[in-house]
């Protein structure tokens, strides 16, 4: 309640930022921040999140304070941006906290794990579910505080140079797909390889790989796959909405006056919705023209995704068995799972499966 109180008093003090404006020019400090993104300004949905708040954030202040970004490698690389917010090379990041999988597979949950929370769900566990609690106090371990930051909602499946039709056509499948999605997937025969997004083209081209995931027909259509590997599959079970977040060092939050604070957090969420919104707006007209220009689009077969959600279970409690980080989050994540798996059958999920079936006259 005291939380849900204070964001509501910072949407009031959102709206009323023109008018508060000159005040605050008399009575706060003037502070200049930079925030380093693991994105390239090429991937335009996902680096637009970081100007949206930058922008917001100085309009909310009256241009007291200010975040200026920069994208993946202007300052560090990519997949070292919780590292600079962490040792206050900078004072924010934007990131995708699976990228970290490797440092604990508890930050998945601030992003996405195998067969997971869908874009609304995740939002709801963030905000109502007890996930910013359960998340925040894992990251202050790192000294970093964390926000919602976006979300590209459910992924596709990925690019193969030839279809995958059972089970068996996974054994020996070389496949550019990483962190719980690629041990899951080894677990069935696949052979996972973590490639950048520069090098996946010319790997598929040469058949060094067979299949690669990206995100999205938005995404993806710029990357040139339909060449080279003509299939393309649904849906992407391991990412059913990749959250991605903003990320503040610790101590630098905490030097911030409360009104900024505020600021800070109301734009965090303006970023986190529009990036889902951009993202609707912009695939399905972006599968229509791989449509058109030959893609094939298949869908992964019941006993595929049957194996891989069983393979998924097995890989996720054995994580929880040896890791008491990861179940601390694991076990109250899987409730609120399932309570919202089973409110979605009667609501949104059996409607939206009728408007589907009405659309194409069936």
């Amino acid at each position: 309640m005291e939380r849900r109180s204070f964001i509501k008093k910072a949407a009031v003090g959102a709206s009323a930022a023109a008018v508060v404006s000159p005040a605050l020019a008399q009575s706060l400090p003037t502070i200049n921040w930079r925030l380093a993104s693991s994105f390239p300004k090429s991937l335009d949905t996902i680096f637009a999140a970081s100007d949206t708040l930058s922008r917001r954030v100085s309009q909310l202040t009256g241009g007291k304070f200010n975040i200026r970004t920069f994208a993946g490698g202007e300052i560090v690389p990519g997949l070292q941006v919780m590292d600079a917010v962490q040792a206050g090379t900078v004072e924010m990041g934007h990131s995708a906290s699976y990228y970290y999988f490797g440092k604990d597979a508890t930050f998945s949950f601030d992003c996405a794990v195998p067969f997971g929370l869908t874009s609304r769900q995740h939002t709801c566990w963030f905000d109502q579910g007890g996930g910013r609690e359960l998340t925040r106090e894992f990251f202050r371990g790192y000294g970093i505080v964390n926000f919602l930051g976006g979300n590209s909602g459910t992924q596709m499946g990925g690019w193969y140079r030839k279809e995958i039709k059972s089970v068996a056509d996974l054994k020996g499948l070389k496949m550019r797909v990483a962190g719980f999605a690629g041990k899951v997937l080894s677990g069935l025969g696949v052979v996972p390889q973590q490639l950048a997004g520069g090098d996946i083209y010319p790997a598929l081209e040469k058949g060094t790989i067979d299949a690669a995931e990206w995100v999205g027909p938005y995404d993806d259509e710029k990357l040139g796959f339909i060449k080279v590997a003509p299939f393309y599959y649904s849906p992407g079970w391991w990412e059913a909405g990749a959250n991605f977040s903003f990320y503040v060092g610790v101590k630098e939050w905490e030097k911030l006056p409360k009104a900024y604070q505020a600021a800070l957090e109301v734009a965090t969420y303006e970023a986190h919705v529009v990036m889902q919104a951009e993202y609707d707006s912009k695939n399905p007209a972006a599968l229509a023209r791989l449509l058109k220009n030959g893609v094939k689009l298949r869908t992964f077969s019941k006993d595929i995704m049957d194996a891989c959600y069983k393979q998924a279970t097995i890989v996720m409690d054995e994580e929880a068995a040896k890791n008491a980080k990861f179940k601390k989050i694991y076990e109250p994540w899987k409730r609120f799972r399932r309570d919202q798996n089973m409110w979605a059958s009667v609501s949104e999920a059996s409607l939206q499966d009728f408007m589907i079936r009405a659309s194409r006259g069936k």
